[in-house]
């Protein structure tokens, strides 16, 4: 079992100000803190999910961001169906895996700040875009929404089209600045992102998205600003529900 390291980062990484290190990068140097300090070597696996969120008082998603960092950068393996387990490559001192050796991938908000960030704004352009599309605006939110199920199996095509919904939908507004912060949260959607989003891909997944879409459509369309807010949060509620699983 892993104890919480104690020690003080000599670069001072975990005391510096929030905005220089992401949530999900601090909890990343935690990790590699407790395993700097721990008899486990390269190859060897580390607790589970559960044990490790509990060792180091964090929620669930947050380590879940964290152990994906490591994973882009080198610092573990994830073996599905198997558990989490330090890369064989990586050796310090006395066989150790080495703090460091590894460096964590991308600097921008990680997917749960992503969908917390989208959870506030989203559903607020949905009961604008409600109010203030014109026949051509929900014209292009019904192509978009059709596109995807068009597009079902094809992924780089599909997700192409969720973007354009969801911008669509944000132009509905009327309100350039809102489209603008949109489309950073969608260009926000990195590395991180995609292979967190891959966990979870399924068929029911996707057949759950496209009926939470057609119910957006479908309030928009009848002007229906409290029905679209409803359900573009319900929509953003059980995207993050389902990436939070175990």
């Amino acid at each position: 079992m892993l104890e919480p390291a104690v020690r003080p980062r000599p670069d001072g990484a975990a005391s510096r100000p929030g905005g220089e290190m992401r949530p999900y990068q601090l909890v990343a140097e935690r990790i590699r803190d407790l395993v700097q300090h721990s008899a486990l070597g390269p190859g060897a696996r580390l607790p589970s999910e559960r044990e490790l969120a509990s060792t180091l008082a964090v929620s669930r998603p947050s380590l879940r961001e964290a152990l994906i960092a490591l994973e882009l950068g080198g610092f573990i393996e994830v073996r599905h169906g198997s558990g989490v387990y330090l890369a064989s490559a990586l050796r310090g001192a006395a066989g150790a895996t080495a703090r460091g050796a590894a460096a964590l991938p991308e600097s921008g908000p990680g997917p749960f700040e992503l969908l917390s960030a989208r959870r506030l704004i989203e559903p607020e352009l949905a009961a604008l875009a409600a109010r203030n599309a014109t026949d051509a605006h929900i014209d292009a939110i019904i192509a978009a929404a059709a596109d995807m199920e068009r597009l079902r199996g094809d992924k780089a095509g599909s997700e192409q089209a969720d973007r354009q919904f969801h911008l669509s939908i944000a132009r509905a507004t009327g309100n350039s600045a809102l489209v603008g912060t949109l489309d950073y949260l969608w260009n926000g959607r990195g590395r991180l992102w995609h292979t967190l989003e891959q966990q979870f891909e399924t068929d029911e997944l996707r057949t759950d998205t496209l009926a939470d879409h057609r119910r957006i459509v479908q309030a928009i369309a009848t002007r229906d600003a409290a029905g679209a807010r409803g359900a573009m949060r319900a929509h953003l509620e059980r995207v993050t529900r389902t990436l939070s699983r175990g």
